[in-house]
């Protein structure tokens, strides 16, 4: 199931994302500051425990995470968005799936995996700026569940209907938590309107 966070400030710094005239710089900024919103909705269902903890004043209940949180990005565009998921659960460890896209048949291909060991109470958060064709965000799930992760949500940014369809009939147990579903995939697999190549902008290896 798709969830769009449909937050005011959200759109507004999606405008920016989208705008391409907007530097490396100021959209590294928004990919962090709207990871933060979208994951902190991905993270709403998260276990807490109670404890007991002493204000200035008087002792109260307060509460912990109770899970262990593991965000897991995909290489190379989902690091944008990995510093300001561990901003929301200092400490939480971190996994690390490398997948590319095949020029010729766009399917995915894994080059890189290296995850933390999955836990009874392990929650896996995948990280992906784009959903578009959900290919390589089903088969980065696949590598989460081989590995024994069984508790697993995706943060994106925006995604395509083409990708949610995918996704959904691969893995229709995964909640995925995204910014915006736009319009549709163009003939070589790229959002529309979409924002372009998220890892390029992020990392200013945009060829112009």
């Amino acid at each position: 199931m798709l969830h769009i966070v449909d937050h005011p400030f959200v759109r507004a710094k999606l405008t920016v994302l989208r705008d391409c005239t907007t530097p490396s710089s100021r959209f590294r900024e928004c990919v962090r500051e709207i990871t933060c919103f979208i994951a902190a909705e991905a993270l709403r269902g998260v276990e807490l425990e109670s404890c007991r903890i002493k204000t200035p004043l008087a002792e109260t209940t307060g509460y912990r995470i109770a899970e262990r949180i593991v965000f897991v990005p995909i290489l190379r565009a989902g690091l944008g968005m990995l510093e300001a998921a561990e901003s929301l659960v200092p400490g939480s460890p971190a996994g690390f799936i490398g997948l590319e896209r095949d020029p010729v048949t766009k399917l995915p291909r894994e080059y890189y995996c290296k995850l933390p060991e999955a836990t009874p109470r392990s929650f896996a958060v995948l990280l992906d700026p784009m959903l578009a064709t959900g290919n390589s965000l089903a088969a980065a799930a696949d590598l989460l569940k081989r590995a024994g992760f069984h508790r697993i949500a995706a943060v994106t940014i925006i995604s395509a209907p083409e990708g949610k369809k995918v996704f959904e009939a691969r893995h229709p147990e995964i909640e995925i938590f995204t910014g915006c579903l736009d319009e549709r995939l163009d003939e070589n697999k790229y959002i529309v309107p979409g924002l372009g190549d998220a890892g390029d902008r992020i990392f200013g290896t945009v060829h112009r």
